[in-house]
């Protein structure tokens, strides 16, 4: 609804309660409802399920199109993450949030720092979303009551054509809300408790849902070693589980990604059910380290299988956790990612220990042999050392081609002296182009960095601290900071602004009219950023 009609609306409202309601201003109330768009958390899913899903088709007729996202781990940092995008980029399409149960359990658990194994208490993912949403929608009110302001402002000085140009850009405001890819580790136990928490982060605003094939009660971070993963038809519960909830809450087109661990997971927790040959159970199953025996040599507590008549014995480890073959950690990936989307999945999220196009490229051409749309959600981790990767894939790839690497010690690719060098520079343009080669060759619809503000926090804080406790006192904050905030036009140097004072000033006026005692006043030390 248009700004004026909002007006028009409440205007006739308030006139039809027969004077009781005179003190209100309609065109209060229309402003009021526009800076909250966003009444509940199912209304943003919607809203955002909708566009990931446009988004999606998008990539599939033009794989430039593809979509980025920041994991934040508090709702001022998505805001202001997401400022930054509209500001610099006029728009905040293909621009996405992700929600990370690492940064949850490192930096947003009452037990303190956790490590990233879903000890973490689940509420806290629900919470997050609805935090960030919080920020978002306040984004959104501020940047519409500077223009409300502006609006006021044209009219005071009679200049009709200001007066229309703001009006359209009321009308055609773009919103800070935008989809959140939120993590829900294993799911926190079986599918019943899988569905109960993604109801809640549903309720709070998400409209993707993402899910590994770990165990729940032994899940570890994708990038550290010791992944147990569970056979299909258990993680096909969780599938269920959530698309249910998606479902059961009215949010038809909403996302789930699925995760596999299984390129780096050497071990499951127990031996999958099959009925027949060649059946899910007995392709996870194919995948066991085994040794053919006779019957004799069955022991007590022997578990054994048996497959193309033969007796097999799976290698069962002192933690009762069974392994697979070494090897077949491809191959399971790509069963997973098959079975995944064949059961409900709408994307995929392979877990991968580097940074390398053609690997991934080599597993999605095999899923679209099988589902020719298959396309990825890709973890660009800080948990990867992308300048030494890409170093080490120039190096081999330059070796290989026969090219003179004597200038460069393989061991030491880290070392600065290489930062301008031929190889350097090479390796820094493929780290440039990786999120563009990877939505064009490898199917990434969706590049996201997990904790990039877990990092950008302790970076700027340790810059702070060796500056301001040093022998730049408070200049090493004025260097560093506010004068940086300035230069740079940072809306956040107004703190006071954007924390809420300016809405909460208009609310008073709206409340007590002259009688407003507002804090925006001539003697507000936030006017000497003006």
């Amino acid at each position: 609804m248009a700004y004026q009609d909002h007006i028009i609306e409440m205007s006739q409202l308030i006139k039809s309660k027969g004077g009781a309601w005179d003190g209100i201003d309609g065109e209060a109330v229309a402003r009021m409802r526009l800076q909250n768009r966003f009444k509940t958390g199912l209304e943003i899913a919607k809203y955002t399920a909708d566009i990931m899903r446009k988004d999606m088709a998008a990539y599939d007729a033009d794989s430039s199109q593809y979509t980025q996202s920041l994991g934040c781990w508090h709702g001022f940092v998505a805001q202001q993450k997401m400022i930054a995008v509209k500001r610099h980029f006029g728009s905040t399409k293909r621009r996405y949030i992700y929600l990370s149960g690492w940064m949850i359990a490192a930096l947003r658990s009452e037990f303190g720092p956790l490590p990233d194994q879903s000890m973490h208490e689940k509420t806290s993912v629900p919470d997050l979303i609805e935090e960030i949403y919080t920020f978002l929608k306040q984004a959104d009110a501020r940047e519409l009551g500077g223009l409300f302001r502006e609006l006021d402002a044209a009219r005071e000085t009679g200049d009709a054509a200001k007066e229309q140009q703001l009006q359209d850009r009321i009308d055609n405001f773009e919103s800070h809300v935008v989809p959140i890819i939120a993590d829900i580790d294993a799911g926190f136990g079986n599918a019943e408790a899988t569905y109960l928490l993604a109801k809640k982060m549903i309720e709070a605003g998400a409209c993707a849902i993402q899910i590994e094939n770990q165990v729940s009660d032994e899940k570890q971070c994708g990038h550290q070693d010791g992944k147990v993963t569970v056979p299909h038809e258990d993680f096909i519960q969780k599938l269920r589980a959530v698309r249910y909830a998606f479902l059961e809450l009215g949010v038809d087109n909403g996302i789930i990604v699925a995760r596999t661990d299984s390129l780096g997971a050497g071990l499951t927790k127990q031996i999958a059910f099959s009925k027949e040959p060649g059946d899910l159970g007995d392709q996870y199953n194919a995948f066991l380290d085994c040794e053919e025996i006779d019957p004799s040599q069955v022991t007590n507590g022997d578990v054994v299988i048996t497959r193309n008549g033969k007796l097999l014995r799976p290698k069962r480890l002192p933690s009762n956790l069974f392994q697979f073959r070494a090897g077949s950690g491809e191959d399971r990936c790509v069963l997973d990612c098959i079975t995944s989307l064949q059961n409900g999945a709408d994307l995929l999220w392979i877990e991968t220990e580097k940074p390398h196009v053609g690997q991934i490229a080599g597993m999605v051409d095999r899923i679209r042999e099988v589902v020719p749309n298959a396309k990825l959600a890709y973890n660009n981790s800080p948990s990867f050392n992308w300048t030494l990767k890409f170093r080490e894939q120039v190096f081999e790839e330059w070796a290989k081609e026969g090219k003179d690497v004597s200038a460069y010690d393989k061991a030491k690719l880290m070392s600065v002296e290489y930062d301008e060098t031929a190889l350097g520079i090479e390796a820094d343009q493929r780290i440039k182009n990786f999120q563009a080669d990877g939505a064009k060759r490898a199917g990434i619809f969706h590049h996201l960095i997990t904790l990039p503000t877990y990092h950008t926090a302790a970076l700027s804080t340790d810059n702070l601290a060796k500056e301001y406790f040093g022998e730049q006192g408070m200049l090493g904050y004025v260097l560093g900071v506010q004068r940086q905030e300035i230069r740079k036009g940072l809306p956040a140097v107004k703190h006071q602004n954007m924390s809420g004072s300016d809405i909460g000033d208009d609310h008073k006026e709206y409340f007590a009219g002259e009688a407003a005692l507002k804090a925006g006043g001539v003697h507000n030390t936030m006017n000497q950023f003006a």
